[in-house]
């Protein structure tokens, strides 16, 4: 018998900082300010990992840009 692993489909403000390798302050401005995307489920935020993704290549291509 195998056991079944559960892959967790959102992520808490401070998960998301701990994978960005940001601070806990710096990673709810950008929450706050629209820069990564989330919802608010009762009193906490939730971040979908297509998400956190998607400020990750936005990033990437912004520095892409500026060093061209």
């Amino acid at each position: 018998m195998s056991a079944a692993v559960i892959e967790r489909k959102w992520h808490t403000t401070a998960e998301v900082a701990e994978m960005l390798g940001f601070g806990l302050s710096k990673t709810k401005m950008l929450v706050l300010t629209g820069e990564i995307r989330s919802v608010k489920i009762g009193r906490n935020r939730r971040i979908l990992p297509a998400w956190v993704d998607e400020y990750v290549e936005r990033c990437a291509a912004e520095a892409e840009r500026w060093s061209a």
